[in-house]
């Protein structure tokens, strides 16, 4: 994994745009010259510079968000190699890693959040930790807290707009906050998805897959997995919330929708091999 150093800071405001992007100090008003953190298009900007300049490769053997690259191989000889054109790239464009945060030749790195290796996706272990410690919510900034934190997860949780149903009432302003039995009952089967989610395996075009889908009166959810030493092992998880009006859909066209909304996140993903879906 490779981190770039100061990443913002090397992109360079146009030529009489500084003054868009001047601060004033009791001492008088500056105008940067690189770009600053904090601007609305910052991420925009630097996103579009690094995917200009790794337009050809992007993808083939490494993905970028943002100043986070991280590089994946088949061989320690291929990694090697695309590891040196990588860092060849950087420094032909004058972006510079910071050795501090970089990860070389491992098999397991943290990226984004998740930890990242050839078994699949998995969470942060620490963070497990934490959310068996989490207590009850006695009020909706600590609801909206824990929710926050559970969201970020959410890819890893089968079913998860469903499980979410007992909170949308609670963070209402307007009736007082009571977290009862059904909210408590709830809390804890999310906290267990979170404790207990499983690792997302990497996807292989040689394997057969299947596509599950659920739906209820209230919410959508699908789970994408293939099959492997005869044991179905899941890739990725969706699900959402439906609108009132919704409800009144037809059972077919609820689980049409769940499959939708999966096959959307992976575009034209899903049209390049067979599938067996299962509702």
């Amino acid at each position: 994994m490779i981190d770039l150093h100061g990443a913002y800071n090397l992109l360079k405001i146009k030529e009489g745009d500084e003054n868009l992007a001047a601060f004033r100090t009791k001492y008088g008003s500056y105008e940067d010259l690189f770009m600053p953190f904090g601007l609305t298009n910052a991420l925009a900007s630097f996103q579009n510079l690094v995917n200009d300049m790794f337009a050809d490769l992007l993808n083939n053997f490494f993905v970028i968000y943002l100043d986070d690259i991280i590089v994946f191989s088949s061989s320690e000889e291929e990694h090697v190699k695309h590891v040196a054109s990588i860092l060849q790239r950087l420094r032909d464009n004058r972006l510079f890693s910071k050795a501090s945060k970089c990860v070389f030749h491992a098999s397991r790195v943290e990226y984004l959040g998740y930890f990242v290796s050839s078994d699949g996706l998995k969470m942060d272990s620490a963070k497990v930790q934490h959310i068996l410690n989490w207590p009850h919510p006695k009020n909706i900034t600590a609801l909206q807290s824990f929710l926050g934190f559970a969201n970020f997860y959410c890819l890893f949780i089968k079913c998860y707009s469903k499980k979410m149903t007992a909170f949308t009432s609670l963070l209402k302003k307007e009736p007082p906050f009571i977290f009862n039995e059904e909210a408590l009952t709830q809390f804890e089967i999310l906290k267990d998805a979170l404790t207990t989610a499983p690792i997302f395996s990497h996807f292989n075009l040689s394997l057969p897959t299947i596509v599950e889908t659920d739906a209820s009166y209230y919410a959508l959810g699908a789970v994408l997995s293939q099959v492997n030493d005869s044991e179905n092992h899941p890739i990725a998880f969706d699900s959402c919330k439906l609108l009132q009006q919704s409800s009144a859909m037809k059972f077919m066209t609820r689980n049409s929708l769940a499959y939708f909304g999966l096959s959307s996140n992976g575009e034209l993903f899903f049209f390049l091999f067979p599938i067996l879906l299962k509702s």
